[in-house]
Parts: structure tokens; C-alpha cells; sequence
């Protein structure tokens, strides 16, 4: 029982650090709260913690696969590389349309900010890699096993470590009502220059593998 408990803080202090830092996932859960509301924007977090559930129990299958053939990583880093690529310019392609054309009120359904949140994180080829190598560790200590209790505790942690901090960004940025509408005009800016950083972040990681 002991050990399930170290288990469950130790994954969820790292998917709670991980998602900390401003990205793709918690930038947008901050923009669907301020522009669609902070129900949206919770379901979105929903969305994005249910997909973490989904990558982790994948992780937990193949991490020994992962680190017994480096150059998988090295793949998935090259194709990282072009996706977070393509979402810069997309993201500064729409702000720039943002600024020229006025935007009509849409309603989106909450059902819709579900899937997004699901979408967006499945994008993220390094959520895998990333708990791949928190299991492989967690292995080393004694802390998990391929055991159900074990995986269960595993997945469940890092989704709720995720869920925390996307919560925490949903409710910080809703309180800014009054600056909601510079928020929304310049969160796509915010989000390209994040794309560009993970493109010299991965690039740097790419060469120096």
C-alpha cells in the first residue's frame, strides 16, 4: 500500500511539474476559458487529462521497447519537430487574421472543447517518450510494477497531475475579465512564439542525441 502511495505523488508531482511551464495545452485551456467560458474551459482540461490517461497506459507497455531502441526516440523527435513547425505558423497566421477580421460570437459546445482538449494533446508526441521514461525510473526504484494496481495508480496520477495544472490556468485567466479581449487577441501570438521555442527546444535535443 506504501509503495502505491509513493507511486501516485512521485507521477503526480511530475505530470503536475511538466504542465506547469506555459505551453500548447495550458495556453489554450487559459484561451477556451476566457473566450467560451470556464465551464469550456474545464471540459477542455477534461479532454486533454482523459488523452494523458490514454498515452500513459500506452508508455507504461512500451517503455522497456523505447529505451532498448534509441533511435524510435530519435523519430519521434524528428516528427515533434515538424508538428510543433507547422502550429507556429498556424498560430501566427490566425492571430494575424484575428487582427484584421472581425470575429462573430460562435457558440461551441462543450462536447466540442472535450474532443479539442483530446485532439491537441494527442498531437504531442513527446507526452509517451516522457512516461515512458518516468516508468522506466519508477521501475529502477521499486515503485511500480506491471501490475493492475500499479498501472492503474500510474495512469490515474498522471492525469490528475495534469488536470490540476490546466485547472489552475482555467481559473487564473477567467478571473481577468477585464482583460479578456487583449487576451484573446494576443494568445495566438503567445502560442506561436511557445511553437518556436519547442521547435529550438527539440531541434537542440536532436542534434546533441
Amino acid at each position: 500500500m506504501i509503495h502505491i502511495l509513493i507511486l501516485f505523488f512521485a507521477t503526480f508531482s511530475a505530470a503536475f511539474m511538466a504542465t506547469v511551464p506555459p505551453g500548447l495545452l495550458n495556453m489554450n485551456a487559459a484561451k477556451t476559458s476566457v473566450e467560451k467560458g470556464k465551464l469550456n474551459g474545464v471540459v477542455f482540461s477534461l479532454g486533454v487529462s482523459t488523452m494523458i490517461m490514454l498515452q500513459a497506459y500506452v508508455a507504461v507497455w512500451i517503455s522497456k521497447f523505447l529505451y532498448n531502441n534509441p533511435e524510435v526516440i530519435d523519430i519521434l523527435l524528428k516528427i515533434a519537430l515538424g508538428v510543433f513547425g507547422f502550429f507556429a505558423v498556424y498560430f501566427f497566421v490566425v492571430a494575424n487574421r484575428k487582427n484584421t477580421t472581425p470575429k462573430a460570437e460562435v457558440r461551441v459546445s462543450k462536447k466540442n472543447s472535450y474532443f479539442r482538449g483530446m485532439l491537441l494533446d494527442a498531437l504531442n508526441l513527446l507526452t509517451i517518450p516522457y512516461y515512458s521514461g518516468l516508468n522506466a525510473m519508477w521501475n529502477e526504484a521499486g515503485w511500480i510494477k506491471f501490475e493492475t494496481a500499479d498501472i492503474v495508480t500510474f495512469v490515474f496520477a498522471a492525469g490528475m497531475g495534469t488536470f490540476s495544472v490546466l485547472y489552475l490556468y482555467t481559473f487564473y485567466f477567467n478571473k481577468l475579465e477585464t482583460k479578456s479581449n487583449r487576451f484573446s487577441k494576443n494568445s495566438n501570438y503567445i502560442l506561436g512564439a511557445l511553437m518556436v521555442l519547442l521547435v529550438i527546444i527539440t531541434l537542440i535535443r536532436i542534434l546533441y542525441r
